[in-house]
């Protein structure tokens, strides 16, 4: 279980910073709204986090129809966990974008484990 957080971390993590760096060039370089360019990099995350899951973090040897299903739906909630808390901190709180992206994605991060862990293990 230790292994599996540690390696689950190192790979959110490095999806995490694509995710952000995608989010400040969509946002700053590209010209889109903030809420557009962190759905865009949450689900670039998002596909290149579940291969890294499936195949180093939880050594999944096949993935069924079934956990996939499981993994994109688990995944589509926390794209809507992530955006209103986007929406919530930058326009209730007034906090920059990416300081309120990176508080999203530490309560992303919990949701994600416990239902990642669920559908790469257990399914």
């Amino acid at each position: 279980m230790r292994r599996e957080i540690f390696k689950f971390l190192i790979a959110g993590g490095s999806c995490f910073l694509l995710e952000l760096a995608t989010l400040y060039i969509l946002t700053e370089f590209v010209g889109f709204n903030y809420l557009t360019s962190a759905a865009i990099a949450f689900t670039l995350a998002v596909i290149i986090n579940y291969f890294m899951c499936a195949y180093w973090v939880f050594e999944t040897k096949k993935s069924s129809l079934k956990t996939k299903i499981i993994f994109i739906s688990t995944s589509i909630a926390g794209l809507g966990i992530n955006q209103l808390c986007m929406w919530l901190f930058v326009e209730f709180f007034s906090i920059h974008y990416i300081v309120a992206k990176i508080i999203a994605a530490a309560i992303v991060t919990i949701w994600n484990f416990i239902t990642k862990r669920l559908a790469m293990t257990n399914v």
